[in-house]
C-alpha cells in the first residue's frame, strides 16, 4: 500500500516570514495603486512587513494540547 506524499514541514519562523513579505508586498502594491509616493508605499509597507513578521512568529502558532 503505498502512502500519499506528506507536505513538507516549514518552520514557524519561514511561516512568519511568508506572510510577512507575502503581504508587507500586497501592502506596497496597494498604496501604489491608489497613487501614493514611491519611497512611502515601500516604507509603509516594510513596516507592515516587519510588523506581520512579529505578529504572525508570536501569535502564530497552535497551543500545544495537553
Amino acid at each position: 500500500m503505498a502512502f500519499p506524499p506528506r507536505p513538507p514541514a516549514f518552520s514557524p519562523g519561514f511561516q512568519a516570514f511568508a506572510w510577512g513579505l507575502l503581504l508587507g508586498a500586497y501592502v506596497w502594491i496597494g498604496l501604489l495603486a491608489i497613487g501614493i509616493g514611491g519611497g512611502s508605499a515601500f516604507l509603509f509597507g516594510l513596516v507592515a512587513a516587519v510588523l506581520i513578521f512579529f505578529f504572525v512568529r508570536l501569535r502564530g502558532e497552535d497551543p500545544l494540547r495537553p
